[in-house]
């Protein structure tokens, strides 16, 4: 069996993702362009919505689990007086409601009382989460319906301001990863006695990556990998330090909690470590050098 071709582009590539693709779709095509197999990215965004995406390219797709746990921000229309099967504008109307216009201080405090801190929320069916092996989207295709557990999730902030339209309300969320934003805007349509979804879902930012980072998918943009580390707290190593990580030996933790990238004196990225037991941290992505 062949051995696989060791990727030789690496990086971090922030794209400001165009509607009318998938998250796979967007590594197909940076495959192609940067002349790389490995890729891959962090967070998923459903085809209609538009923004941020996180992609790792050779190297950097090791780091990509750090990236998707980071907070997240959006922006999207909430339509009020019906419900979709999608639970946004995608998907084909399931009921309509007689609703007055939403007023907005009301809204707002059912959303304070409601929808803010630790809440728990039902995946969509339209999601990317698996069931018993097979993507909650996939079943929804076959016409299946599965029943789904609720899930924890966080919400730092979920603030409603007016537009043209009085049934229709722009919302600023942000949150923690694995936040369903359909589910936010269905939910609060339930709670204002009635229906709602989602339109227009733009991610504005990925923890410190925000639209002005990023780039369009036609003309990509290659950032060094250590752009994937720059919230990490970074320690730097001598020759002697670096052969000790290089070895995948534990070490005594450094300041803060982690995870903490560790530097040679070139200034170049040769591990990750992470919090492991008693005060000692251990690698948990390696990349070798010296």
């Amino acid at each position: 069996m062949a051995r696989r071709k060791p990727p030789t582009v690496h990086g971090l590539v922030v794209v400001d993702k165009p509607a009318g693709m998938t998250s796979h779709d967007v590594v197909a095509q940076l495959r192609k362009s940067l002349k790389e197999k490995r890729v891959g990215h962090a967070g998923t965004l459903d085809p209609d919505a538009t923004g941020v995406l996180v992609v790792g390219v050779g190297n950097a797709t090791r780091l990509m689990r750090f990236m998707s746990g980071m907070d997240k921000e959006y922006v999207a229309q909430i339509v009020f007086g019906s419900e979709t099967d999608t639970l946004d504008s995608a998907g084909a109307v399931t009921q309509t409601y007689a609703m007055s216009p939403p007023d907005l201080v009301e809204t707002q405090r059912i959303i304070d009382a409601q929808f803010i801190g630790d809440i728990l929320q039902i995946p969509p069916m339209v999601s990317a989460l698996r069931v018993d092996g097979k993507r909650l989207h996939q079943l929804a295709r076959e016409g299946i319906e599965v029943d789904r557990a609720p899930r924890p999730v966080h919400v730092h902030e979920f603030n409603v301001s007016a537009t043209a339209d009085p049934m229709v309300l722009q919302a600023t969320v942000r949150c923690g990863s694995g936040t369903y934003i359909r589910s936010l805007g269905a939910d609060l349509g339930t709670a204002l006695g009635g229906g709602a979804h989602i339109r227009a879902l733009q991610r504005t930012s990925v923890g410190p990556f925000g639209l002005s980072d990023a780039c369009s998918l036609d003309q990509p943009v290659l950032q060094n990998v250590l752009t994937a580390v720059r919230e990490m707290e970074q320690v730097t190593l001598d020759a002697d330090g670096i052969d000790n990580v290089l070895y995948g030996r534990p070490l005594p933790s450094w300041d803060g909690t982690g995870p903490w990238a560790i530097l040679n004196e070139a200034g170049e990225l040769i591990a990750v470590y992470e919090k492991w037991k008693n005060d000692l941290a251990k690698p948990t992505v390696v990349f070798g050098g010296r």
